[in-house]
């Protein structure tokens, strides 16, 4: 226990020192933002969640030169759809990511519940979709492969991050240069994700998410499982099965989707967990989960690093 308390301890040390402040950059221009009504909102902050996103963005929190392997994710994380947890689900993760030489961006993205959207369920796709794209079109400023982009989500953010990975209708096109780059991730991963708007919904992300159009139409569009097709990138899939919040039928619906249409998947349900699996301190054999995605990420070709110069 001492041992891995004074690992942490090095490790958030060397983390804070190389990352420095995080670097926030808007996603739209001025006066370019899509699907909106045009009333007012602001960013509202509290207890280290947003609540309301008036200025959706990226922070940026890229690896030293020495240790950067070139690949990157874009963490969308969970709150179910009613608040971005984004220390929690987002810069938590970003230290161990960055510790193996992943770049990590952490999306905040627009909640589908805010008065200033016209089509509320678009907004967490749209922001998505033009998170990738931005990454993409700078890479070479952080010094990124733009083929090994990937994307994590947790929670109502594995929504987020699965309805990125399985629709490939532009949403997000504005008019400008970025508009020319993919907005598909070249992987998922997705830790207790909310996959399905049916009978297994997290009822409040499905709430928030679709709002009263609970049609059979708009279940079936923002299903996750229902949509897998050859557009959907490699995907890593970590639950627990006594999860009583987002139920482990999410994973296993999509993994199965995924199976079906012979997507290179993998899936691993643990015991325990419930539905606050962490970077340490999981009980019993959840704890080796960061460990297999590490081994995942390295078959898949993910890990090579660039050369230091």
């Amino acid at each position: 226990m001492l041992k891995r308390y004074i690992f942490l301890l090095l490790l958030f040390f060397v983390w804070h020192l190389t990352s420095h402040a995080q670097q926030f950059i808007p996603l739209w221009p001025d006066g370019k933002k899509p699907n909106t009504n045009h009333i007012p909102v602001k960013d509202s902050l509290f207890n280290e969640r947003i609540w309301k996103v008036a200025t959706p963005g990226i922070y940026v929190l890229p690896v030293a030169k020495a240790d950067n392997t070139g690949t990157s994710v874009l963490i969308c994380p969970g709150g179910g759809y009613e608040r971005v947890s984004y220390i929690y689900n987002g810069f938590n993760f970003a230290k161990w990511f960055n510790s193996i030489g992943v770049n990590v961006f952490v999306l905040i993205y627009r909640l589908p519940n805010q008065p200033d959207l016209t089509q509320r369920e678009l907004a967490p796709l749209q922001d998505a979709q033009r998170a990738i794209r931005y990454i993409r079109a700078n890479a070479a400023q952080w010094n990124i492969k733009p083929d090994k982009i990937g994307v994590m989500g947790i929670s109502a953010g594995g929504h987020v991050a699965s309805t990125l990975g399985t629709h490939p209708k532009d949403e997000s096109t504005i008019g400008d240069s970025i508009d020319h780059f993919s907005y598909r991730p070249d992987f998922m991963i997705l830790l207790s994700p909310v996959i399905t708007m049916g009978k297994m919904a997290h009822s409040g992300s499905k709430r928030n998410f679709l709002g009263t159009d609970t049609s059979t139409t708009m279940v079936n569009k923002f299903s996750s499982e229902m949509n897998v097709s050859a557009f959907t990138p490699p995907t890593f899939i970590v639950h627990a099965l006594n999860d009583s919040t987002v139920k482990v039928q999410n994973s296993l619906l999509f993994y199965n989707a995924l199976a079906e249409k012979k997507i290179n998947a993998c899936i691993h349900v643990f015991p325990q967990g419930g539905h606050g699996i962490r970077v340490t301190e999981n009980p019993g054999s959840t704890e080796l989960w960061l460990q297999l995605l590490h081994l995942w990420l390295k078959e898949n070709g993910l890990m090579t690093p660039i050369p230091f110069k």
